[in-house]
């Protein structure tokens, strides 16, 4: 498996931002509210550098076999030209994704759930845990 997740950034159990992990140890910050961006959501400044730097580059797989993990495609990712246009190469390639993707979103993120080759699975509080979504995710990807 290749790709990144994303995490609450906490300061005294206040979130203050969203860091980027990539499966291979790489890390950086997504966004944080101290961050001077001209693009925001929200109280967060973007950090397009490091979704350009980090995240994008983790999302090329180097096997044919290789599993992309993407959490999450939303809104901050989405400020990325870079990020949308490697999304959009892998989806069209043969390689299998396992992500998160915003409820809401834009015209590109309606796009891509509106794909035949995409299977949408509502993860909740109650079912993120189960063995019954596990099971789910594992059977989409054979």
């Amino acid at each position: 498996m290749t790709g990144f997740l994303t995490q609450e950034i906490r300061k005294k159990g206040r979130r203050t931002g969203f860091s980027i992990m990539t499966l291979d140890g790489k890390r950086g910050v997504l966004a944080h509210e101290r961050m001077k961006s001209r693009f925001r959501v929200g109280k967060y400044g973007v950090n397009l550098e490091d979704i350009d730097q980090i995240a994008v580059p983790s999302m090329f797989p180097a096997r044919p076999d290789e599993v992309l993990v993407i959490d999450e495609v939303g809104k901050m990712e989405c400020f990325s030209s870079l990020f949308r246009q490697t999304l959009m190469k892998i989806l069209d390639s043969d390689h299998q994704v396992i992500g998160s993707i915003a409820q809401k979103g834009d015209r590109f993120i309606q796009d891509i759930k509106a794909r035949d080759d995409v299977l949408l699975v509502n993860v909740s509080e109650k079912n993120r845990n189960t063995q019954e979504l596990f099971s789910m995710l594992l059977s989409a990807l054979d």
